[in-house]
């Protein structure tokens, strides 16, 4: 019998979903939070009973939810919380970091095949063929497998459209739902991926992009399970990014590679000029790699750092370095892999973790962000601030969660905002050196971190104490990137 460990690709989309209903009574929302983490997280799998008591197995599982997907971890059952659990996702338990299944299921050759049985009727059978072409290239270009096309009998990988019961036991459930689903790598069914029909399949930004899906189902077909990295292919979320633009992040190599080992013939790491049209180039490289020696320059100068849901990010040029506090490595992301809308050298970023926001900034114009998707409506210009027209950009920016203000620096002066009033404090703008004494006349960025702010002015980093408005400790720039 083939292994029946059934992987499911849902969507987020790339705006928030509504928060939960209020008319929803609190039982309902109880009976759906017990569901989802028996479901996702093994609650009461030894038969203990439940309860909703601070240290109840309720508690705890609600816990390891909350700090899976970067919410603020309660243990209790918020309206944060309940929207996470609304949104449409994937079927299997979620993990840290790439996985495998259970037992490592794999393929025993690498010489695979597969076979296309039907098509939709949202794409051309050309389009769709250069899909599913590359979205095996993604893997084959890492890893000693090659994939070859065939038309008739039983490939190794079949691939179908369907909808709602299509003969497989896990019937599809409609439009933005459950996109499709793969098997992991065996005999019968094993390997094969399906796609619901009651999507709109695209080789574009509208409706779904069958490559983009295609790539992360074939992964399962291989043997890997869900990633809990953000920016990996193997995440549980759908997100969209220009298929030109894309590269196999290094979280999805590392994972394929300890099942298959690495490619005898590596493609080259920068990808091939394309054209606008279904026929873009098919080179795949990683998206991230370790912390890059570069960083460890005592004269770096950073051109924004923000905080976002307990990470750090550091901005400079087209890249940033993303500081995970569970993770040793720090890694290397290009800002477009990320967010394809926006541009290089970001100049000043912060969070405001109340509204779960990030805020970056480039010359006048900003952008807002929840989580790793930009909001509708932005850029806006930043005269909308209350900044007025002589400030063409600014250099950093740091909420204060305390004051609930944003700081904003600029030159050789500061703005006080009011997050609360959404208005510019009258006293603005001031002296950076009459506030901030000891870090320098222009800031370059800053974040908050514990209460303490942590100020970079040139090649020096400065630790501040807003409550003794002292210096306490000058750090190298790169200290928090294990340099």
């Amino acid at each position: 019998m083939k292994s029946l460990s059934l992987l499911l690709l849902c969507v987020v989309h790339t705006y928030a979903f509504p928060a939960v209903p209020a008319t929803e009574d609190r039982g309902e929302n109880e009976q759906l939070a017990e569901e989802y983490l028996k479901k996702f997280y093994n609650l009461n799998e030894d038969g203990t009973p439940i309860t909703r008591k601070k240290h109840s197995p309720f508690s705890e599982k609600l816990q390891e939810m909350q700090a899976f997907f970067g919410l603020e971890v309660t243990g209790k059952l918020d309206s944060n919380t309940l929207e996470m659990m609304h949104k449409p996702r994937c079927g299997v338990a979620d993990v840290a970091e790439y996985s495998h299944f259970g037992g490592r299921p794999t393929w025993r050759t690498t010489s695979l095949t597969y076979r296309i049985l039907g098509y939709t009727p949202d794409m051309a059978e050309a389009d769709v063929d250069t899909a599913i072409r590359r979205a095996f290239k993604v893997w084959s270009d890492v890893t000693p497998l090659t994939f070859s096309r065939i038309y008739e009998g039983t490939a190794d990988i079949q691939i179908s459209f369907g909808a709602g019961v299509h003969g497989d036991f896990y019937p599809f459930d409609g439009p933005h739902g459950t996109l499709a689903h793969a098997f992991a790598p065996g005999n019968s069914i094993g390997g094969d991926a399906h796609f619901d029909e009651d999507e709109t399949w695209t080789a574009g930004s509208a409706g779904y992009n069958l490559f983009l899906v295609a790539a992360h189902e074939f992964g399962h077909s291989l043997g890997l399970s869900h990633s809990g990295d953000r920016s990996a292919l193997m995440y549980p979320t759908y997100s969209y990014i220009d298929p030109a633009r894309f590269r196999l992040p290094q979280d999805d190599v590392d994972g394929i590679q300890a099942l298959y080992g690495a490619s005898p013939n590596p493609v080259p790491t920068t990808p091939q000029a394309t054209t606008p049209t279904t026929t873009v180039s098919t080179t795949t490289t990683t998206t991230s790699s370790p912390i890059n020696p570069s960083i460890c320059d005592p004269t770096l100068v950073f051109d924004a750092i923000t905080t976002l849901r307990g990470e750090i990010l550091f901005f400079k040029d087209s890249s940033f370095w993303r500081r995970v506090p569970t993770i040793k490595e720090v890694y290397n992301y290009p800002i477009s892999t990320s967010w394809p809308s926006l541009p290089s050298g970001i100049q000043a970023a912060y969070e405001n973790p109340e509204t779960d926001q990030i805020f970056l900034f480039k010359g006048s114009k900003y952008w807002a962000l929840q989580g790793f998707d930009i909001l509708p409506n932005y850029p806006k210009n930043i005269d909308k601030l209350g900044f007025p027209r002589t400030v063409k950009h600014i250099n950093a920016a740091v909420y204060l969660q305390s004051t609930q203000k944003t700081y904003f620096f600029a030159g050789e002066q500061y703005w006080s905002y009011d997050e609360a009033r959404k208005t510019m404090d009258k006293e603005s703008p001031r002296r950076i050196e009459d506030d901030f004494p000891g870090i320098g006349k222009k800031v370059h960025a800053v974040f908050e971190d514990n209460g303490l702010l942590y100020f970079f002015s040139g090649h020096k980093q400065f630790e501040f104490n807003m409550k003794s408005k002292k210096v306490t400790r000058t750090l190298k720039n790169t200290s928090w990137l294990g340099c």
